[in-house]
């Protein structure tokens, strides 16, 4: 029974860690203005532009903590593998289904567009991905998790299995700012092109976003673990522990 149950609570984990990725991918192609006029003038210099992505990709780092001090490494990396290969088959499925042809009757449901090529354009505008971001995003994506997973086992073994907001925090600051560093390296400079002046005032603000959502999370993770080892049992959450040591 015990086993059964952490089999479907890791089953539930992973659906929806995949689901936020595979998000994150599709909205990120939304931009946004983020640290804009309540800022002192100079801050930043101009207000910076950031991508919708970076409003759920840090939840994938509290649900691969919770993961990591419950089932353990392995688990976590299991997760981390399932996300990055369910996302490069969204993506797969997405270039499919932009390339298949509009049908005629297509605009008629929607009074703004009066042309299967205007629907087809508007469809294309929020589905299509440069091939320089995703190969950034998925890069960045890999490294920051695999990253994330070795260094919250990394400060367990130090602390000894103490103070879980360390080892939470810990991990997901470096982890996010390798991500931050290398996604917005290879998009933003390599591929748009920017000035790495630019480039760097928008890795910083990224990074700020990232450092706050990291600690408002803190009770969201004790919430998460809580309730995960209740819902399983106290036996399980011993051995998974021990395997994660």
């Amino acid at each position: 029974m015990i086993e059964q149950r952490a089999e479907t609570a890791f089953s539930i984990l992973m659906a929806g860690f995949v689901v936020i990725l595979v998000l994150t991918n599709i909205i990120g192609v939304k931009l946004f203005l983020a640290f804009p006029e309540w800022l002192p003038n100079g801050f930043f210099g101009e207000p910076i532009t950031l991508t919708t992505g970076i409003l759920t990709y840090p939840i994938t780092f509290l649900v691969t903590d919770i993961v990591c001090e419950v089932y353990g490494r392995r688990r976590a990396n299991l997760m981390v593998f399932t996300g990055f290969v369910m996302s490069l088959l969204s993506l797969v499925l997405i270039q499919i289904a932009l390339a298949v042809p509009g049908s005629p009757v297509w605009p008629s449901g929607n009074p703004n567009y009066a042309t299967v090529e205007a629907m087809q354009q508007a469809y294309d505008s929020v589905f299509t991905l440069p091939g320089i971001l995703i190969f950034a995003s998925m890069t960045a994506y890999l490294i920051a998790q695999l990253m994330d997973v070795r260094l919250f086992h990394f400060w367990k073994r130090v602390t000894h299995g103490r103070h879980l907001w360390l080892r939470n925090n810990g991990s997901t600051m470096i982890s996010q700012l390798v991500d931050t560093v290398v996604v917005n390296s290879i998009f933003l400079s390599f591929g748009l092109g920017l000035p790495w002046d630019i480039v760097a005032k928008i890795i910083v603000a990224a990074y700020v976003f990232k450092l706050v959502f990291a600690a408002i999370d803190t009770p969201f993770i004790y919430l998460g673990v809580a309730l995960l080892r209740r819902y399983i049992g106290a036996d399980a959450v011993e051995e998974a522990a021990e395997e994660a040591l």
